[in-house]
Order: structure tokens, then C-alpha cells, then sequence
């Protein structure tokens, strides 16, 4: 998954910076998590332009639905948290030939 991201042109660091701006892909039980975080220029020119403080949650709402909509479009079932807003995509579910699944 984070390859396809990354063909897709977001920014995915590795696990070493979790400070690091861009996306982060976690394992988690249910699958992957996916967060965003922005960069401190980024979030810095876009309130400038906004001439606003708050730009954060909607940065955030558009990375989300691009992100969302690859991955929905390569196949997964993708989430939101309630909690944070990041997106969690379900692991996938084997069912064999005969149905009865795992």
C-alpha cells in the first residue's frame, strides 16, 4: 500500500521520523492505519493565503478523500476513525473456493 501511494506521488516516510511530514502507514488489528501530517511550511502558507488560523482540518479533508479514493479505486476498503479522522483500511478477507471463509 505504501508503494502505491508513493507511485501516486505522496510523501511516505519511513517509520524511523514519525514527526516527518506526509502520510504514515501503521499496521494496525484491523488493518492499516493512514494519517496525515503537514509540514509546518505548508501549514504556514496556506493560513497565510487563507487569511485565517484555522486550514488544518480542511488540508486534511482534501489528502483524506485523495487518498481514499486511490485506494478504494486499487481495491480496499477504507475507514474513518472517529476519533482522529484518519483513514483505517480493512485487511482483506480470504474466502476460499468453497465459501466458508478462514
Amino acid at each position: 500500500m505504501s508503494s502505491a501511494l508513493k507511485q501516486a506521488g505522496f510523501h511516505v516516510p519511513g517509520d524511523a521520523n514519525a514527526g516527518d511530514p506526509g502520510l504514515r502507514v501503521v499496521e494496525v488489528p484491523a488493518g492499516a492505519l493512514v494519517s496525515w501530517t503537514a509540514s509546518d511550511t505548508f501549514t504556514s502558507l496556506t493560513r497565510e493565503r487563507a487569511g485565517r488560523a484555522a486550514g488544518d482540518d480542511s488540508l486534511k479533508a482534501i489528502v483524506q478523500a485523495a487518498v481514499s479514493g486511490l485506494l478504494v479505486q486499487l481495491g480496499h476498503t477504507v475507514t474513518e476513525t472517529t476519533d482522529s479522522g484518519d483513514l483505517v483500511v480493512l485487511a482483506d478477507v480470504v474466502t476460499p473456493p468453497d465459501g466458508k471463509g478462514r
